[in-house]
């Protein structure tokens, strides 16, 4: 355990995906969701391959017990990945993440439906504050359904991200089915495979040729999605996860720079007040969830035979 190492990998992960979005919304104008998410995917793989191949688990991360779990999981997280490529090009990119976080209080409610995963009261309060904080930031775009065209164009953003961070969610309830058989190995490298497959059904729906810039902006896109997902799940293996999840919302930071500096984003104070409540209901969460951890674990001991 090295929870320093933990942080600062989680901390480049973080920084990694956040540059990968910037990438994305730049060539939004001109490349559709679709082709967005086969460049994110397709070149990954070498990244992810050459990693699985110098931790010595390339043929672990090749081997399968439920394809079919690969399969369902990376249609749902495609699917994820391209409304949210979508957001990026309707919608400021700080917006576009502050609607993601919304991605973590729905697992908590799809778990309790699919898996039957037991919530109590404070989950769900902090669940209910934090999608309270959703409908803030979502609130100024979704009141503007008149003929203005940017207004039209900004509401469809806020609907299509927030899908995007529902069918997020509901992939990480794939994932917590899949990592009862399979490897984390397994997972990461079959979801960039599936979503590459699966991406290329979009192709009827209006690919193009991308520039030469465009074109390096979407393969660099996939080469940093490739090494945030690694720095990642890196970053889970020298820390509990209640010590390193927190990090994520360091992406909201950088969303707030990368969007003023690079796309000229001003954020609104309402955008600003609805993300500090998603945040706030995320690291709620994650403190019960080391909570009730450390509970089940001193009631393990309590049971274990004394000698």
């Amino acid at each position: 355990m090295n929870p320093a190492r933990a942080i600062a990998l989680k901390l480049a992960s973080v920084a990694l995906f956040v540059a990968m979005s910037a990438l994305i919304k730049a060539a939004a104008d001109h490349v559709p969701p679709g082709e967005a998410v086969f460049f994110r995917s397709f070149f990954a793989i070498p990244v992810i391959v050459a990693w699985l191949a110098w931790q010595g688990a390339l043929a672990r991360g090749l081997r399968t017990k439920n394809p079919l779990g690969h399969l369902w999981r990376g249609l749902v997280g495609g699917t994820a990945m391209g409304l949210m490529f979508a957001g990026l090009g309707l919608l400021p990119l700080p917006e576009v993440t502050a609607i993601g976080y919304a991605a973590p209080l729905l697992v908590v409610i799809f778990a309790a439906m699919f898996l039957g995963e037991e919530v109590r009261m404070f989950r769900l309060a902090a669940v209910a504050l934090g999608l309270a904080g959703v409908l803030i930031v979502l609130s100024p775009r979704l009141t503007a359904f008149g003929s203005d065209a940017m207004e039209a164009r900004e509401t469809l953003g806020a609907v299509v991200t927030l899908a995007g961070a529902a069918c997020a969610a509901l992939a990480q309830v794939f994932v917590r089915k899949l990592v009862q058989t399979e490897s984390t190995s397994s997972i990461v490298f079959w979801f960039s495979v599936n979503a590459s497959v699966l991406s290329l059904l979009t192709i009827p729906f209006g690919w193009v040729v991308p520039g030469p810039a465009e074109a390096a902006m979407l393969v660099g896109a996939g080469l940093l999605g490739g090494l945030a997902q690694i720095c990642m799940t890196s970053a889970y293996r020298h820390a509990e996860a209640a010590v390193v999840a927190p990090f994520d919302y360091a992406s909201m930071l950088l969303a707030l720079g990368v969007g003023y500096v690079v796309f000229d984003e001003v954020p609104t104070p309402v955008m600003l007040w609805g993300a500090s409540l998603v945040i706030l209901a995320g690291v709620l969460i994650i403190w019960r969830e080391r909570q009730l951890g450390l509970e089940r674990s001193r009631a393990r001991k309590g049971m274990t035979p004394q000698g």
